[in-house]
C-alpha cells in the first residue's frame, strides 16, 4: 500500500493519489510492513491511473528520478533500475552457451527487453504482459526503453503468460519471469507455483535451457516472505537452482532472483567476464563476473533458511509479500 503525502505549507497534511493544485512539499510513502514505512520526497506526480488489473503511478522523485509504482509497490526507479534488470537478465543469458530465443513473462516497462537485446546472440524476444495499459503507459513515459520497443527482434504480446506459453508450440533457450510481486489480489501470484513451473515453464525450454525469475525481497529479515519458498519450489522442478541477491536502494531492501536449469551452472567469474565481452553491446554498470559470484554467496542466515525451507508454492498455499493488489482491495469495498 502506498500513499502520496503532501504539505500545504501551513501544517496541514493529507494523503492520496489525487493532488489539487501546487504543494510546497510532496512525499511518496510505501508501507513495507505493518510497522515500517519507506518514504522519499517528490518533485512531481507525472501520472496516476488504474487498469483492469492494477493501479499505476509514475512519480518524479528527488532521490531516484522517475519511479514506476504498481499496486502500491515501487517497481523500478530511474537511477538504480539497472541493478535489478542487469541482475535479472545477464546471469541466465551468459550461462547459456548460445541464447537465441527468449520469452519474458511480464516485463511491461521494457527494461528487461532492453537488457536482453544487448546480447548479439539473441534473434527473437517474446515479451508477454497481461496489462496493455501498463505497456502503453511505459512506452509513452519511459524514454530510456523506446529503442527496445522498436527493435525488430522484439515481439510484444498482450496476454496471460501461462495461456501464451501453453498455446505456443515453440520452445525457448531462456524464459524470464519479470512479474509483479506475489501480493494478495495481484495478477501474478499463480505464476510462482510448482504446477506452473512444472507443467508450463519447463516443457517450453529447449534442451539446456534456463529459467530465471525475480523472487521478491531477500534481506536478512524479509527473505522468508517469498524468496525462500520460491527457491524451494524451483528445487522440486529443476536439478540445479541458484539463488542470488543484490541491494537495490530504491526498494529499501536486498532483492532476490532465482535461476534454474537441468544443466549445471559451471562458469567462473573470469568465464562470465569473457562472455560479457564477446556478447554484450556496451558496458554493464553493475554486473560482472565477480559481482555475480558475490551475489550468489548469500549470508549465513539466508543460507540456513533456504537449506531448511520446506514450503512449496501452490495456489492453495501461496505466500504473499506485504500489501494487497487492487483486485483484493476492490472485494473489500
Amino acid at each position: 500500500m502506498a500513499d502520496i503525502s503532501y504539505s500545504s505549507g501551513n501544517g496541514v497534511h493529507g494523503k492520496g493519489f489525487v493532488l489539487n493544485g501546487y504543494r510546497k512539499s510532496c512525499w511518496y510513502e510505501e508501507e513495507i510492513e505493518e510497522n515500517l514505512r519507506w518514504s522519499f520526497s517528490l518533485n512531481s506526480i507525472l501520472h496516476t491511473g488504474a487498469t483492469p488489473y492494477q493501479d499505476i503511478a509514475l512519480l518524479d522523485t528527488k532521490p531516484f528520478g522517475k519511479a514506476l509504482v504498481i499496486d502500491g509497490k515501487l517497481q523500478s526507479a530511474e537511477t538504480d533500475e539497472f541493478i535489478y534488470h542487469e541482475s535479472l537478465v545477464h546471469p541466465a543469458l551468459l550461462h547459456h552457451p548460445n541464447p537465441r530465443t527468449i520469452f519474458i513473462m511480464g516485463g511491461g516497462e521494457g527494461s528487461t527487453a532492453r537488457e536482453i537485446l544487448r546480447h548479439n546472440t539473441v534473434e527473437m524476444v517474446v515479451m508477454c504482459d497481461i496489462d496493455e495499459e501498463v505497456v502503453e503507459f511505459c512506452k509513452s513515459y519511459l524514454i530510456v526503453n523506446r529503442d527496445a520497443f522498436c527493435d525488430p527482434r522484439l515481439e510484444l504480446i498482450i496476454n496471460d503468460a501461462r495461456a501464451e506459453l501453453e498455446s505456443r508450440e515453440e520452445c525457448y533457450d531462456v524464459i524470464i519471469g519479470d512479474l509483479a510481486d506475489p501480493i494478495e489480489g495481484g495478477p501474478c501470484y499463480k505464476l510462482y507455483t510448482k504446477s506452473f513451473y512444472e507443467s508450463t515453464v519447463k516443457p517450453r525450454l529447449n534442451q539446456g535451457g534456463l529459467f530465471v525469475t525475480q523472487a521478491g525481497p531477500a534481506g536478512i529479515f524479509s527473505h522468508t516472505e517469498v524468496f525462500s519458498c520460491i527457491y524451494n519450489t524451483l528445487r522440486q522442478v529443476f536439478k540445479h537452482v541458484v539463488p542470488y541477491s543484490a541491494h537495490v536502494p530504491s526498494f529499501a531492501d536486498t532483492w532476490g532472483w532465482v535461476m534454474a536449469s537441468d544443466t549445471p551452472f559451471a562458469l567462473s567469474a573470469d568465464e562470465l567476464d569473457l562472455r560479457m565481452k564477446q556478447r554484450i553491446k556496451g558496458e554493464n554498470r553493475y554486473l560482472d563476473g565477480k559481482t555475480f559470484s558475490s551475489a550468489s554467496t548469500l549470508s549465513k542466515a539466508v543460507r540456513n533458511t533456504l537449506d531448511n525451507e520446506t514450503h512449496v508454492y501452490t495456489e492453495g498455499t501461496a505466500r504473499f509479500i506485504y500489501g494487497h493488489g487492487s483486485a483484493h482491495r476492490n472485494t473489500q469495498e
